[in-house]
């Protein structure tokens, strides 16, 4: 496989850019070619720090100047849609940091978008790249672990007020959501790339403490298409802060604690009794490297080396967005929630709130 060397883009020069740069400078397959951000100082001081040549104030102005491969937008939510079908429209691929659109309305846009082109668009979810994520995924395609049965999977972060005077935090129409849509997406979109695709969902949201319109806790009821069921919690109350993944198979239980970032020495494998040799299949390979944006950078240049759509595809992308989507209509009606349940003229298609948040009536 020829391995091409890329020009890449940032726009949107917030904390999460500096990820960016350093994943797409330490990676040795693509230049940073150029910056974008709507605040002059705050871009030249970006470039400054990551040697970039080229600095612009929007999109617009950096497509129409540039020549360049791959536009990793790190703006805030509500900007992913409309920068993403710009460079669809130039022909060049977008990776987009999460929640990549404020509702599935918006996704199915962006889908619709990447079909007229040649270009692609995918979402920022790094944790499916992890190397004990991936061991997980290949002893169970494997068979070594038996049945998948019962997970649980919970985000326990804390913001406190002073996170949320940062203007377009904590609203529907800027945010898209609360801790299901910015925090705990991370965590349940691992959960589904190990059990597949979800079947149904009973769900719980709640506006505890946080000085926002959205939630600041979600809990849900979850079953898979393979029969596994599993919790979701969601949270940006905790004072403990945690994320959380157990997964409880017919031969083992394997687990990860971490916060934003885990290695292999954050897992656990549990045989159940006369399963040992679990154990020895899971230490092979053991790996002190991250999960973060290298590993998931370095899997969209293989996937693009390819010829083929980049990790996380709209496909996959799409079932996760669907989920949260779900997840609100059923917090919000009392209602079990199926997949494919949610159609394009359904309220909760159009804004993850609906008909409305309850404590907003």
């Amino acid at each position: 496989m020829t391995k091409r060397k890329y020009r890449a883009a940032i726009v949107g020069t917030g904390a999460i850019a500096h990820a960016h740069a350093q994943a797409v400078r330490g990676s040795g397959r693509a230049e940073l070619v150029a910056v974008a951000d709507v605040d002059a100082e705050r871009v030249t001081a970006f470039a400054e720090k990551y040697d970039v040549t080229s600095t612009h104030a929007s999109l617009d102005d950096l497509l129409g100047e540039e020549e360049v491969d791959l536009v990793h937008l790190c703006t805030p939510p509500q900007l992913h849609t409309p920068l993403a079908i710009a460079c669809l429209e130039a022909g060049v691929t977008a990776l987009v940091e999460k929640p990549p659109t404020l509702s599935l309305a918006e996704f199915d846009a962006l889908i619709e978008a990447e079909r007229h082109t040649t270009a692609h668009v995918a979402t920022v979810l790094q944790h499916r790249f992890g190397a004990g994520a991936l061991r997980l995924r290949r002893l169970q395609e494997a068979g070594e672990l038996g049945r998948p049965l019962l997970a649980t999977c919970d985000t326990q972060w804390y913001r406190d007020d002073a996170y949320y005077a940062v203007p377009w935090r904590g609203t529907w129409e800027s945010e898209g959501g609360g801790p299901t849509m910015g925090h705990g997406i991370h965590q349940f979109d691992l959960l589904f790339s190990i059990l597949g695709p979800w079947r149904e969902v009973t769900a719980v949201a709640a506006r505890q403490s946080r000085p926002v319109d959205t939630e600041d806790v979600s809990m849900a009821l979850v079953t898979f298409e393979n029969g596994a069921v599993a919790t979701v919690v969601n949270s940006v109350v905790s004072p403990r802060q945690t994320s959380r993944l157990r997964f409880d198979y017919e031969r083992a239980t394997v687990e990860v604690e971490h916060l934003y970032g885990y290695t292999d020495d954050d897992w656990t494998v549990t045989p159940a009794p006369g399963q040992d040799t679990v154990s020895d299949l899971w230490a092979q390979g053991h790996s002190t490297v991250p999960s973060g944006h290298d590993g998931w950078l370095a899997a969209v240049y293989d996937a693009l080396d390819r010829g083929e759509a980049p990790p996380v595809t709209t496909e996959d992308a799409r079932r996760t967005m669907e989920f949260i989507a779900a997840l609100y209509t059923s917090a919000f009606t009392g209602e079990r929630v199926r997949a494919g349940q949610i159609t394009a003229d359904s309220p909760f298609a159009l804004r993850m709130d609906g008909t409305g948040a309850p404590w907003g009536k």
